[in-house]
């Protein structure tokens, strides 16, 4: 799939899946005012994915119109469990740039489990996507949501 394809159904899942059951309080408002960065990443590998990531908390620190961000990384981490152990690194990296209490990162993934439940648990799907990916949100725009 291109770029292009990805976009459109990572964007379709947001709309169908996300807003049409309600799973994030502020989803639909953003989609609407079109504040929401789709970004897919040709990153092929776990140090290059990282830089993607600075790269977009960098942007949305640099540019307020910018409301969150979903990184799509459809190359690089399709194994859950390696996907997983990878959130750590994001955490560091929230530290490393100062970012820590301003931004947080969702994870999604097609094969997102929860710790301690079982692979087709009800509750996994709240966080399967149609691809790996990040989403870059402002703290304070999540909390003025709930």
């Amino acid at each position: 799939m291109n770029k292009a394809e990805i976009v459109s159904a990572t964007r379709k899942w947001v709309e169908d899946v996300v807003v049409g059951y309600n799973l994030c309080p502020f989803a639909k408002r953003e989609l609407v005012r079109d504040r929401v960065r789709f970004v897919v990443s040709e990153a092929e590998t776990e140090d290059e994915l990282l830089q993607a990531v600075h790269a977009e908390l960098q942007r949305l620190e640099d540019d307020p119109s910018i409301e969150t961000t979903l990184l799509v990384h459809p190359n690089v981490l399709q194994d859950f469990p390696a996907y997983n152990e990878f959130l750590d690194a994001t955490d560091g990296l929230l530290a490393y740039m100062n970012l820590e209490g301003i931004y947080q990162i969702a994870s999604f993934h097609p094969d997102y489990q929860f710790e301690g439940t079982e692979p087709e648990a009800a509750e996994n799907y709240t966080n399967r996507s149609p691809y790996p990916m990040f989403h870059l949100i402002r703290e304070a725009s999540l909390e003025a949501a709930i």
